[in-house]
């Protein structure tokens, strides 16, 4: 397992589209992937649970992963949440 901490560094936060695209990213790992956040986590392949996260630009996030390309997958999500890949 493999958990590592980041700031979401896009414009508008974790909003409907950039969840979107998240979600897709992180649905191309066979990894359990989760996204905690003020104590709440969910599951990073879930739309309904990401936008239950409702996350601005500035917050941090600890991405949470699980299985055989976990460190790929971390690094993906961080890649796309920290504003270096759109």
């Amino acid at each position: 397992m493999i958990q590592k901490s980041m700031q979401i560094q896009l414009a508008n936060g974790l909003e409907a589209r950039p969840v979107a695209v998240l979600v897709q990213k992180a649905s191309m790992f066979d990894s359990k992937i989760y996204i905690e956040a003020e104590g709440k986590k969910v599951n990073a392949k879930s739309i309904m649970g990401m936008m239950s996260l409702g996350l601005n630009a500035g917050e941090e996030v600890t991405v949470i992963a699980e299985g055989e390309d976990e460190s790929a997958a971390v690094d993906s999500l961080e890649d796309y949440i920290s504003g270096k890949e759109n």
